[in-house]
């Protein structure tokens, strides 16, 4: 992984609008920004080459479905997120918090986390605050 350490710089402001860049250890970001939703870290029907030259700089990817399938630690196996998606450019992992809250009716919440039910096979699954850092870092976030 690039060793860039990661910076946030505001180049211009409109009201509550602002133009500017950050880095990361996977590239250099101006805002605002082109960001392609790749849910399972895919673009469905483009390849990365074509995501990077319609503007793509930075690819989203959602933790909660990735946790599910194929998993953390497969992603984690196979050389982490940016290997997995076959992407260098920066990335962006939302934690799946919303999926899990969304499914009122297959979560419980308690002091040490959330239970849910997979929307997948129905097994049962516990997010921790611990759990949950433990898949970013698993899938290289």
């Amino acid at each position: 992984m690039p060793s860039t350490p990661f910076a946030f710089q505001i180049h211009a402001t409109d009201g509550a609008a602002r133009a500017a860049e950050f880095t990361t250890p996977h590239g250099r970001v101006e805002t605002p920004a082109f960001m392609p939703v790749g849910t399972h870290a895919a673009i469905r029907g483009l390849t990365t080459s074509e995501v990077a030259g319609m503007g793509g700089r930075m690819l989203l990817s959602n933790a909660y479905h990735l946790y599910l399938r194929p998993g953390d630690a497969v992603v984690r196996a196979l050389g982490g997120l940016h290997a997995f998606a076959r992407w260098d450019g920066p990335m962006l992992t939302d934690s799946g918090g919303f999926q899990v809250f969304s499914l009122a009716r297959y979560r419980e919440v308690s002091e040490e986390g959330v239970t849910f039910k997979s929307k997948l096979d129905g097994a049962l699954h516990a997010y921790t605050p611990e759990r949950v850092i433990q898949v970013q870092r698993n899938l290289g976030a």
